[in-house]
């Protein structure tokens, strides 16, 4: 899961990238000096981490027994430009308020936190002032409360975390749905309109579309779906043309990204206005904002020689293509900041990088005064 000034990668022990600032030369969220490389979480040592979610300013671990630890702020909520929180936990540590839920998936969006049991209920921390997530709390509140409303009765099994709104995959009866739920802005609720949602509403274009939705992401202003049958689903802001529709206009409800039409995907990760799809043969297409080359088009993308042009439509990943590896997940920034870096994970567990890597985010080291990776190099460990 990346973050914009670091990388946590999913397995035991945790790896953790370094967060590096070479302007001002401060510590890192982890409390320590840094070199941008990977490191053993020794804290963690003999407990297996099944997932990551990184945020703006903590992560959250989550173990294959259902609890999760927390580092970094010590808040779950987040006010703008990140300055919630009062101290820094620089190691791992128990969320005792969560001891009693079996946790199965963590998401982080900015101002709030939210986790799913394994029973399928979804539970958030903070952001809950005017009731905004269907519940009365203040920002430093470091207890679960329910997800109320119409998905109390109703099995969730993915949840993801957007600027200050929360998509999560329902299993209903009638087959899989979106619901949505908290800001409005830019049509990114998939509602048709841009009014904020208090409670957990039914994304109903899906219906309309005749789609199963299988794969949900949510980015900072837009989200995605994939379907069942493969095709791919964009919405809310438009910028830099993150939806791939060929413009940057904003799409208040699930619209097919009609350039994927002969590609059946099977994954898709959502960023800043950034969005990669992964296909089942393992190829990779990007679109979006092309800042710090983290679509991975360095060859000539706008006829001038600018890797860090913008792409309309979805364009075929060469430079993934290029490694010879089957990839099955991408993993990119999700935040209001810039910083803007990809990982891409193989079938056979090797890691790859590329985008900016100032911070020491990308877990490699850069030369001469590199301040990002055009192309994808490989992290060296191992995830297999």
């Amino acid at each position: 899961m990346a973050t914009p000034a670091y990388q946590v990668a999913h397995l035991s022990p945790i790896l953790r990238p370094d967060i590096i600032n070479e302007r001002n030369g401060k510590r890192n969220l982890l409390g320590r000096e840094v070199n941008g490389t990977p490191l053993y979480c020794r804290s963690l040592q003999g407990i297996r981490i099944i997932q990551a979610a990184a945020g703006a300013g903590r992560t959250m671990l989550i173990s294959d027994a259902g609890q999760v630890y927390a580092f970094g702020k010590d808040s779950f909520g987040e006010a703008e430009y990140g300055v919630q929180g009062t101290k820094l936990v620089t190691s791992p540590q128990l969320v005792e308020s969560l001891k009693n839920i079996f946790v199965v998936q963590a998401a982080i969006g900015n101002f709030f936190t939210a986790v799913l049991s394994r029973e399928g209920r979804v539970y958030t921390f903070s952001w809950g002032n005017d009731a905004r997530l269907g519940h009365h709390t203040e920002p430093n509140d470091v207890e679960p409360h329910p997800l109320l409303g119409t998905l109390e009765n109703i099995p969730v099994v993915q949840i993801a975390a957007g600027y200050c709104y929360l998509l999560a995959l329902a299993c209903q009866p009638s087959g899989m749905a979106v619901y949505s739920v908290g800001c409005g802005l830019g049509g990114k609720l998939g509602h048709g309109s841009r009014t904020d949602e208090k409670h957990p509403r039914l994304i109903e274009q899906f219906q309309l579309l005749n789609l199963q939705p299988v794969v949900v992401a949510a980015g900072a202003w837009h989200a995605a779906v994939v379907g069942q049958d493969g095709r791919v689903c964009t919405w809310g802001w438009g910028r830099y043309g993150c939806l791939g529709h060929g413009n940057e206009e904003c799409e208040s409800v699930p619209k097919v990204v009609q350039a994927l039409n002969d590609v059946k995907a099977v994954h898709v990760a959502t960023g800043d206005y950034t969005t990669f799809v992964v296909s089942e043969d393992g190829d990779v297409y990007s679109f979006g904002c092309g800042e710090s080359a983290s679509l991975g088009h360095n060859a000539i993308a706008d006829g001038q020689g600018n890797r860090h042009a913008n792409v309309l439509t979805p364009q075929l990943v060469t430079s993934l293509k290029q490694v010879n590896e089957r990839v099955v997940q991408i993993s990119l920034t999700n935040s209001i900041y810039w910083n803007a870096h990809t990982f891409a994970l193989t079938e056979s567990g090797k890691l790859y990088a590329f985008g900016a890597g100032d911070k020491g985010q990308l877990g490699i080291e850069l030369v001469n005064n590199q301040t990002e990776r055009g192309n994808p190099e490989r992290v060296d460990i191992d995830l297999s």
